[in-house]
Parts: C-alpha cells; sequence; structure tokens
C-alpha cells in the first residue's frame, strides 16, 4: 500500500497533544519517504468543515484525555465532520500522568467508524491541563524518543506489506468504561462539570484567553464573563500573560491537588504496533 501523505492531525489547547501527535507523524512520513501535512481542529474555526481522508493518506489523529475517555464535546466534530474513507488511521492520546484508561480505545473505534483503517495506537504523557506539576515539561526528551520510534515502526509496518484486518490491538475495556470521577475525602462525587475559571484584577484585557478557548466560551466584550461551555482544558489559564484567569472552586481546587499528590510518579506512554 502506498502512502502518498501522512497527516497529523489534533486538537491541543495547551500544545501538549500537539507535539504528540507531529512527531509521530514526521517520523512516519520520513519512514515511508511521504509528504507531511498538519491540521489543527483545536479553535472552534477549525471544526467548521468536513474534513475527508482517502486512500494514500496515514492520518494520526490526537487528542487529550479528559476523564480517561475522548473528550465528549468533540465527539458531534468527530460524527460529523471527520471522514476516513479508506485512509489508514493511527489514535492517539495524552494523558497528564495519571492514566489513559479506555481514551485510545475509544479514538480506535470512532476512527474505525468513521471509516478508518487502523495499523497501530499509542498513549503519551503530557502536562497535566489542571497542574504544572503532573508531567511538567513532558513530552521530554525521552517521549520524544518513544515518539519517533512509534512513528518508525508505524512505517516500517506499512512498507512490509501490511493488510487491513481488523482494527488495531491497543489497551482498554470494552464496553468503554464511565468518565473517571473525581472523589473528595469521604469518596463523595466532586462535581466540576460546571466549574469555570475567574479573573484577577491583573488581567490586561489583552483579550488572548478568548482566542485560545477551543470553546469559544469567553465574551469578546468583556474578558471576565464566560456564557459558554468551559472543558477545563485550562488554555486560558496557562497562556494569560498575567496570571489573571485561574480556578477558586473548592471542588476543583482539591481534585488537582490530590492528582498531585497521589500521581506525582512518572507515567510511562505505551503504544501497539
Amino acid at each position: 500500500m502506498e502512502i502518498k501523505k501522512v497527516w497529523a492531525v489534533f486538537f491541543s489547547p495547551t500544545g501538549g497533544t500537539e507535539k504528540v501527535a507531529t512527531t509521530v507523524a514526521q517520523a512516519a512520513a520520513k519512514a515511508l519517504c511521504a509528504a507531511y501535512d498538519t491540521y489543527d481542529f483545536t479553535l472552534p474555526q477549525g471544526r467548521e468543515n468536513e474534513v475527508v481522508f482517502g486512500e494514500g493518506d496515514l492520518v494520526v489523529l490526537g487528542t487529550p484525555v479528559i476523564a480517561g475517555r475522548v473528550p465528549n464535546l468533540l465527539l458531534p466534530y468527530f460524527m460529523e465532520k471527520i471522514k476516513g474513507t479508506g485512509a489508514i488511521g493511527v489514535p492517539v492520546v495524552s494523558f497528564g500522568n495519571r492514566d489513559y484508561d479506555d481514551a485510545l480505545m475509544e479514538l480506535r473505534n470512532i476512527m474505525e467508524d468513521r471509516g478508518f483503517q487502523t495499523v497501530a495506537g499509542g498513549a503519551f504523557v503530557s502536562e497535566h491541563s489542571f497542574s504544572r506539576k503532573l508531567g511538567a515539561g513532558r513530552p521530554d526528551e525521552k517521549d520524544h524518543a518513544l515518539l519517533t520510534e512509534f512513528g518508525e515502526k508505524i512505517g516500517e509496518k506499512i512498507k512490509q506489506g501490511w493488510v487491513y484486518s481488523q482494527p488495531a490491538y491497543v489497551k482498554g475495556e470494552e464496553p468503554i468504561r464511565p468518565y473517571f470521577t473525581p472523589r473528595d475525602r469521604h469518596e463523595g462525587a466532586i462535581d466540576i462539570r460546571k466549574v469555570k475559571p475567574v479573573t484577577s484584577e491583573s488581567c490586561c484585557n489583552c483579550g488572548i484567553c478568548a482566542e485560545v478557548c477551543p470553546m469559544g466560551a469567553i465574551s469578546r466584550d468583556d474578558y471576565s464573563l464566560i456564557p459558554g461551555i468551559c472543558m477545563k482544558c485550562c488554555a486560558c489559564v496557562k497562556k494569560c500573560p498575567t496570571g489573571a484567569k485561574y480556578f477558586d472552586d473548592g471542588g476543583f481546587i482539591y481534585h488537582k491537588e490530590e492528582l498531585e499528590e497521589l500521581y506525582e510518579r512518572r507515567a510511562e506512554p505505551e503504544f501497539f504496533v
């Protein structure tokens, strides 16, 4: 099977998933002597039009893991706007040092349902959206070497005459498990679905928060207002030049601190070729 172009296609509010998808795709493109291109659907305008791939395309599709799953706010886009039509697919997810649970399997299943023929899949660590401690600096040099190795192995597998027969093996459980639910010290569920960041007086009205919000949720008339849905990606928090955006919800803070306490060890990537 001749691959003419390798695509890195990604949703990456704070940049970690972009690094994962692009590094894998570039390594695969080099191994296959194929062209390389990217498609970034992080911002709302990137999800407006239908994107169709086909025979001769290898698509490395990347998303972050949220609550152990593919972000549910992306599901309508996947189901309505992305089509594989026989393209080879590689699902990749980035997780914030806790676990990726069933996200990789879920993304593989989505790609299969959308007409991709999956050949491999991988889960890699990037800095946690909530934290600057969990997975700090990742993907790092060691991760980069594994990402490159993964891409090269995909290329070699295809060059050796791989023929699609069934979905690529990846780790996970079917049926896909429910979203991970944070718990307080009494094992009560913490519901942060409606929690939104607040804005301090240090806001300089630069508008960067509204520009980088993947949900388009922040008002462009008053940057302290968030009338839309917040997915807790923390792009506005991490990219604010004055540190004016932050979360003050008690449940959110407890969950963040618990994650930092329980999962400070170095989690390792896993890939399947």
